[in-house]
C-alpha cells in the first residue's frame, strides 16, 4: 500500500514521540496507540488503551484478506480512508428495548456474517448489542464514547474475551476509532518493508 505521509503528520508524529516512548510496545500496538493519541491529541490514551498484539496481528492478516468492516456510525466511515465500510444505521429503526444504534448492528451482522471487523465509536448501546450476537468477529474496536454505558460497555468487551482494542475510561469516539482501525489498514506487510 503506498501511501504518501503529510510533512504536517511527520512533524505531529516527531512531537508526539519526542512527549513519549512508545518504543517499548510491539509494532501494531505501537501503530494503534500512536495514531489513536494522534487522532485525539491526547496522550492519556497510552496508558488508557487495551490492545493484544496477537489480536492486532489476526485482525491485520484479515484485512489484507478481505475481510469486511462493520462500523456503527457514519462519522466512523468517514474517517476510514483506505476501505469500504458497512454502516447500516440508515436503515435501522429503534423500538421499545432497542435503540436505533443496537438495531443498526443486527442488521449489519445479518449483512456480513463471521469474521468482520466491527468499528464502534460511538454508541455504547451497539457495542452492547454486538457482545450478544454470534458474530466470532476478526476484530472489534469498541471505543464509544459517553458519561452513560461507555465504560461498562468497553468492559463488557474486554471481558467477553472477543478479540478487541477498548479503552478504560468514558472517552472515544469517532475520530479515535477510525484511527485505530487505519493503524491496522496504513501498516505494512513484511512483503511490504523494505
Amino acid at each position: 500500500m503506498n501511501r504518501v505521509v503529510h510533512p504536517i503528520e511527520e512533524e505531529s508524529y516527531r512531537r508526539l514521540r519526542a512527549r513519549l516512548d512508545t518504543s517499548h510496545l510491539p509494532p501494531l500496538t505501537r501503530a494503534v496507540v500512536e495514531r489513536v493519541i494522534h487522532s485525539a491529541a491526547d496522550l492519556e490514551y497510552a496508558a488508557d488503551l487495551v490492545a493484544d498484539e496477537a489480536d492486532l496481528v489476526a485482525a491485520h492478516a484479515a484485512l489484507r484478506a478481505g475481510a469486511p468492516v462493520v462500523v456503527d456510525v457514519e462519522m466512523v466511515a468517514a474517517g476510514i480512508t483506505r476501505r469500504e465500510t458497512v454502516c447500516r444505521l440508515r436503515d435501522a429503526e429503534s423500538r421499545p428495548g432497542l435503540t436505533r444504534s443496537a438495531h443498526a448492528i443486527r442488521l449489519a451482522h445479518e449483512q456480513v456474517g463471521p469474521g468482520a471487523l466491527w468499528v464502534i465509536g460511538n454508541a455504547p448501546t451497539a457495542l452492547e448489542e454486538l457482545l450478544t450476537l454470534d458474530a466470532a468477529p476478526a476484530l472489534v474496536i469498541g471505543l464509544p464514547v459517553g458519561f452513560v454505558g461507555a465504560a461498562e460497555s468497553k468492559a463488557a468487551l474486554r471481558a467477553s474475551g472477543l478479540p478487541a482494542v477498548s479503552n478504560v475510561s468514558e472517552k472515544g469516539g469517532s475520530a479515535v476509532a477510525a484511527a485505530a482501525l487505519n493503524a491496522l489498514l496504513y501498516h505494512p506487510t513484511s512483503e511490504e518493508t523494505p
